[in-house]
């Protein structure tokens, strides 16, 4: 039996921003495409959070969820809102979006046109433990908050099932997975609107369970599948990459997880696409972005590191692991910099800001999604490494998640880094095949 992954203690985090440098900023740009004047420095830069409790697995030999929820203070998206509207927001007010929507996400990564016009006809899946009895209703105000189009059972292009496929007998409900599987919808919804979302309910959160919803996913003819969750490695590893995610034409993400410098599992699997997590905050800049390296302290913050058990895949080069290098690409995943989601399962019902690299991995299955369909024979995770070092990828040069004896293994650099991989997206070309 696996052994039971390192537990995140269930705690509130806090991460300051640089006020003053915030105030010296000359501009801002805003979700509503226009550049305003910023004095941040009047806003309150002290964020609070806490982790999700499926972050602390409920039974030995279960994985973890990689996901944490704002409790307190503003987030970036809030203080951009007082920035131009004059009007400081309330601090952990859930009757409206706290954090990044779905125009600032695809605005962020250079999906603007791909997210109007791809994926059509795609499906991308989610795969979480226990069940969400809210989830389609959830969705459902997410998406229309956000103009989003419709996407419910009746019109197809929303599917619950167990990891059997059942879509009536499911697992029993757990509040801590629901709101996981709240930010994991909301993720997929935000970057890929006209994307088919398949929700696949393991029975438990062991890897074995959670492996047999991911086959299921498959199955049902999903060709991009997100992972929120992991663990520490085991030697049965290698029988589980066999076993559950050699998929060749299906791009599976793994978040790269949050306890910061550290390999886990699945995320160290040769067969998936790793996924790091940044802070991701607005600039003067020509792209109107910048990210760094998500860190709150020295056991929170990004996961990356060597695997001690899975092979080298051979499109990862880099020399200072001899097996499996976490991670490959990244996404948002810094809480004070976080994504808005609408949950009324797992907490009060309202609106929220969730991170963790639970938000990046679902983000970048999206993006996979917008991509287009891989080809039947290859395996995704190399896609981004064919674009390396070209604009396809927005290349992430400062922070770092720890310390290591490797620096690139826990420091940002140009070029390949282990808690971003090759950077986070620009546009989709770098996960076409």
């Amino acid at each position: 039996m696996r052994s039971t992954p390192p537990n995140r203690p269930v705690r509130t985090g806090l991460r300051r921003a640089g006020a003053a440098a915030a105030a010296a900023a000359a501009l801002v740009f805003a979700c509503f495409g226009t550049a305003v004047q910023a004095d941040a420095a009047t806003v309150s830069s002290k964020v609070t959070w806490t982790a999700t409790p499926c972050a602390t697995p409920k039974h030995k030999g279960e994985l973890a969820c990689n996901s944490y929820r704002v409790t307190g203070g503003l987030t970036a998206f809030q203080k951009q809102q007082a920035a131009r509207t004059g009007v400081t927001p309330k601090a952990a007010d859930a009757a409206t979006p706290s954090g990044y929507g779905p125009t600032n996400l695809q605005s962020a990564y250079g999906l603007t046109s791909a997210a109007a016009s791809n994926g059509s006809g795609e499906t991308i899946a989610i795969v979480d433990a226990y069940n969400d009895p809210n989830a389609e209703s959830d969705l459902a105000t997410y998406r229309s908050y956000y103009g989003l189009s419709a996407c419910t059972t009746a019109n197809g292009c929303f599917k619950k099932v167990s990891q059997t496929g059942s879509t009536t007998s499911l697992p029993s409900s757990d509040a801590g997975w629901s709101e996981e599987i709240s930010l994991d919808l909301d993720m997929a919804s935000a970057v890929c609107p006209k994307c088919n979302i398949l929700l696949v309910e393991a029975t438990s959160a062991t890897m074995a369970n959670l492996g047999k919803a991911v086959n299921e996913a498959v199955t049902l003819g999903a060709k991009y599948v997100s992972n929120s969750y992991g663990g520490s490695e085991s030697s049965s590893d290698t029988s589980y990459d066999s076993s559950y995610f050699n998929h060749p034409g299906v791009a599976i993400t793994v978040s790269a997880g949050d306890s910061g410098y550290g390999a886990e599992y699945p995320a160290a699997s040769r067969y998936v696409t790793s996924v790091g997590g940044t802070a991701l905050k607005t600039s003067s800049t020509t792209r109107g972005w910048t990210e760094t390296v998500w860190k709150t302290s020295s056991t929170e913050g990004t996961g990356s590191g060597c695997s001690s058990y899975d092979t080298k895949p051979s499109w990862q080069t880099d020399t200072g692991c001899s097996k499996r290098t976490i991670s490959d690409v990244s996404a948002v995943a810094d809480p004070a910099t976080g994504v808005s989601v609408y949950d009324s399962y797992g907490v009060t019902a309202g609106w929220y800001t969730f991170g963790g690299t639970s938000a990046s991995s679902p983000i970048i299955a999206a993006v996979y999604a917008l991509a287009g369909t891989p080809s039947s024979s290859s395996y995704p995770a190399s896609f981004p490494y064919t674009k390396a070092g070209t604009s396809a990828l927005n290349d992430v040069t400062s922070g770092n998640n720890g310390s290591c004896s490797t620096t690139y293994l826990c420091t940002a650099q140009t070029g390949y880094d282990g808690p971003t991989g090759w950077g986070t997206p620009e546009g989709v070309s770098a996960f076409t095949g």
